[in-house]
């Protein structure tokens, strides 16, 4: 590949403009109204799921949900631009990506209500785990690519990450091995502004984050994050090059975070309302739903029965998260090696003795609070 090829655009690309209106790209083509409408169903379970997780916090159900409000688009284009042999490695704003992967929102809201650090079979629905670290799960995903590259496997990997994690040095080792080592895995950044409360301006200077790719001998692409028609088709190109041996590709959308990093974020102290308003009307779901009935494919009875279906999403997941979870505290110390060592085994007499006397003080606070306990 020539250099000038692994130089992004100066403008990301784009199908659906803001209006719905199709935008004709020389490169790029239009998926086809089947694939749209598939996206706009996951748009709507997606946006459903996330507002319900987000209402699961305010009432002390779910400890804490990191929402893509507003990045539905990248996380319904990253699910359905592989093929179900392909593996996808997310981050935890990724929950709306896993569970478009089929994985039921039961299973996986189960790290994010503190119970487990995942809930669902990996392999069966070729998810990994969801990572809190920022971008260690692109190591993870260059290393489950090379091995499938040895194997002599058809496989490729979607690596999601955002903004924040391309300032980690995890971000350049897994760049630069699998630009080396010619790995069949695509980097999706998912660029919503912010790390937390850092700007973009404050974590680089290059023109984009996709110029990076450049400097490890690899394309870079842009696409606009709240298209999902630019999506998938960037992405599909993306895959479809991994899949051919063409290596990997670092695609960078350009999207927003339109409400704040988590329950536990004060958005207001670092960023103005007006910005936030500027971009609803920038609205993934909005956008091709207005394209879709501009071309005459959305119908009302399809409408009616996606907001059917993401209602029976958030219902399921209400009724998951109200339920107590039985947890064993010698869980922390029984999986962490195969033989426990003596370090090992001693934090967890000493967590055992804590736990013990808590449990003893509460049954004689309960015993002496009930009429003819003990006094």
């Amino acid at each position: 590949m020539e250099h000038a090829d692994l130089l992004p655009r100066d403008a990301a690309v784009q199908l659906i403009d803001a209006d719905g209106a199709t935008v004709v790209d020389e490169q790029y083509a239009m998926p086809g109204a089947d694939t749209l409408l598939a996206a706009y169903r996951g748009l709507v379970e997606g946006r459903r799921i996330n507002d319900q997780a987000s209402a699961l916090v305010r009432q002390g159900r779910l400890a804490v949900y990191p929402s893509s409000h507003g990045q539905e688009a990248c996380q319904i284009g990253a699910a359905l631009a592989i093929a179900a042999d392909d593996w996808l490695f997310p981050t935890y704003r990724d929950s709306v990506a896993v569970i478009a992967r089929g994985v039921a929102p039961a299973e996986a809201m189960v790290l994010l209500k503190g119970d487990w650090h995942s809930g669902y079979d990996v392999r069966a629905h070729r998810v990994a785990p969801q990572a809190t670290p920022l971008a260690t799960q692109l190591l993870h995903a260059v290393g489950f690519a090379y091995a499938a590259k040895q194997r002599g496997e058809d496989t490729v990997v979607i690596a999601l990450c955002g903004d924040g994690a391309t300032s980690e040095g995890d971000f350049h080792e897994a760049m630069n091995f699998a630009a080396v080592f010619h790995v069949p895995v695509v980097f999706f950044v998912q660029n919503n502004g912010f790390a937390i409360s850092v700007p973009l301006s404050r974590q680089t200077a290059a023109p984009s984050l996709a110029h990076k790719a450049i400097g490890y001998g690899m394309p870079g692409r842009r696409v606009d994050g709240n298209d999902v028609a630019a999506v998938l088709a960037v992405l599909g190109e993306a895959v479809d090059r991994a899949r051919a041996a063409g290596g990997p590709t670092l695609v960078e959308a350009h999207t927003y975070r339109m409400q704040a990093h988590t329950n536990a974020d004060d958005d207001t102290r670092y960023r103005e309302r007006a910005e936030v308003q500027a971009w609803v009307a920038r609205d993934p779901l909005a956008r091709l739903r207005a394209h879709l009935s501009d071309i005459g494919a959305l119908t009302a009875e399809l409408e009616a029965e996606y907001a059917a279906g993401a209602e029976r999403i958030a219902a399921a997941m209400r009724e998951a998260l109200n339920t107590d979870t039985d947890i064993d505290p010698e869980d922390l110390f029984r999986f962490v090696t195969e033989t426990r060592s003596p370090q090992l085994e001693e934090q967890w007499q000493m967590l055992r003795g804590e736990v013990e006397r808590t449990r003893a003080a509460e049954t004689g606070a309960t015993a002496q609070a009930t009429p003819g306990g003990a006094r």
